[in-house]
């Protein structure tokens, strides 16, 4: 993930400190384990009461959702709707017909459709974000290629990781710490699209929305988020 803006390592949160800590680890494949890869680099370093972040991105690819663009065969509905997609200062996003077709693999050809209807309608009276609110997550989560700088995986498109809270789910039964999976970016963007029990979304959201991992060749797909006032 290159962290545009530099972030300190503790952020007070309701008048309570907490650090950040950005777990660095190898570049991951649809080879890896999230369950290993998680004792390998972060049990090491994990405390009680911890809450590990795992990117949604990194995830994905341990699913084997990182789709090379060579394999993608681009339809003409993806090259046209890929047209009329938003620019946004955090990525392509489904502006690039690839990433488009994944979209549209994802959710639908009939979703996809409705959406672009309500979307286009939503931009004449000056409403933004129809177009992704009717076409759902996983739309939203695909990562146009060149998203991320490291190669493999800057020819490829990745989509959004499946089951997310179940994967929470079962690292926490696992390892017994919290869990979310997080959709970060460098503008402010907070999302937590997964999470263990007893894992607020809006106080991790709050304290992950300056994207202490970075977003581009760091290699920290990992952050354990510690209470320093206990």
């Amino acid at each position: 993930m290159s962290n545009s803006k530099a972030t300190e390592p503790i952020r007070t949160i309701f008048g309570v400190r907490f650090e950040r800590i950005p777990v660095k680890t190898r570049i991951l494949s649809s080879a890896d384990s999230i369950s290993d890869i998680v004792r390998e680099f972060a049990l090491p370093l994990m405390q009680p009461g911890d809450i590990l972040c795992i990117s949604e991105s990194p995830l994905a690819i341990t699913q084997g959702r990182a789709i090379p663009v060579s394999q993608i065969k681009v339809s003409p509905l993806a090259r046209l709707l890929s047209h009329y997609v938003a620019k946004v200062p955090y990525g392509i996003g489904l502006g690039a017909p690839t990433s488009m077709q994944c979209a549209i693999e994802e959710t639908g050809i009939i979703r996809i459709l409705f959406a672009a209807f309500v979307g286009a309608i939503g931009k004449l009276i000056g409403r933004k974000g129809d177009f992704y609110r009717i076409a759902g997550m996983q739309a939203a989560l695909v990562d146009a290629a060149t998203t991320s700088p490291v190669p493999p995986y800057n020819e490829t498109v990745i989509k959004g990781p499946q089951n997310p809270k179940q994967v929470c789910d079962e690292l926490n039964a696992e390892f017994g710490f919290g869990f979310a999976v997080m959709d970060i970016n460098d503008i402010g963007g907070s999302w937590m699209i997964g999470g263990s029990q007893g894992v607020n979304k809006h106080f991790i959201e709050t304290v992950m929305n300056d994207n202490p991992q970075g977003q581009g060749s760091e290699l920290t797909p990992l952050c354990i988020v510690r209470r320093m006032d206990k």
